[in-house]
This record gives C-alpha cells, structure tokens and sequence, in this order.
C-alpha cells in the first residue's frame, strides 16, 4: 500500500460497500433494503424503518433502527 493511499482523509473512503445491499434484506418483512447515502441508513419501505450504518456495518436490529412516517 503506498504512503498516499495511507494517508488519505477517512471522508474520501466510502463508508458502505453498496454491492453488499445486494444481498440484505430487512430482517422483519424480508423486502429489498433501499440505501440511503446521505443519512447512512437502510431504508425497509414495508416495515416503515431505517436502520443505521455506523463503522461500515449496518446494524439490521429492530431496537436500533428509526421508525419512518413515509
């Protein structure tokens, strides 16, 4: 790995893969999860939740996500 790449800010590394949403589903209703960049969470549009990304990991637990009004 060379110096520069090293050295880089952490805010020009992406902070989730998006290819792995390919293969996550919400763990309540099982529907696509849709990704939200900007908010850094999975959106589950049938269970009305989002569920965070912190660290590069989404955290698929009922407890931790928000609940959505959309």
């Amino acid at each position: 790995m060379s110096e520069e790449t090293e050295s880089a800010p952490a805010a020009e590394k992406p902070l989730f893969d998006r290819h792995v949403l390919e293969a996550l589903v919400c763990p309540l209703t099982h529907a696509v999860l849709k990704y939200d960049a900007e908010k850094q969470e999975l959106i589950s549009q049938p269970a009305k939740l989002a569920f965070p990304i912190r660290g590069g990991i989404p955290i698929l637990l009922e407890d931790e996500a928000r609940r959505i009004d959309e």
